[in-house]
Parts: C-alpha cells; sequence; structure tokens
C-alpha cells in the first residue's frame, strides 16, 4: 500500500485552496466599484425624477393660495 498518497493528495487539495484565496484577496483588494456604479445611477435616476416632477407638474400649477 502507498501511505504517501492521501498526504499528497491533501496537499494538493490544501495548494488549490491557498490559490482560490490568493484569487479572492486580489478580486476584493481591487474594491467595490460596480457597487459603487450601480449605486450612482440608481441615485441620478431618482434624482432626475425629482426634478422632472418638480418642473413638469408642481411648477405649472403655480403658488398656493
Amino acid at each position: 500500500m502507498n501511505k504517501k498518497a492521501p498526504m499528497n493528495e491533501s496537499a494538493a487539495a490544501d495548494q488549490a485552496l491557498n490559490a482560490e484565496d490568493a484569487r479572492v484577496d486580489h478580486i476584493v483588494s481591487q474594491g467595490p466599484s460596480g457597487t459603487f456604479a450601480v449605486a450612482g445611477v440608481a441615485t441620478a435616476i431618482v434624482v432626475a425624477i425629482y426634478f422632472a416632477f418638480y418642473f413638469f407638474a408642481y411648477l405649472p400649477r403655480g403658488a398656493v393660495q
């Protein structure tokens, strides 16, 4: 029987996990730029809707008397 085979498989698995951890760390270190882009676009849409309502619905009604 070859008792070193499980050790080699375990070492290979550990090396694969370390490579995966390094890849994840690299991705995370780049920051959440996509998240900020989506939040910025959503905020811009909300502000645009607010101004559209203000200029096209509120102002044409005139002053409240």
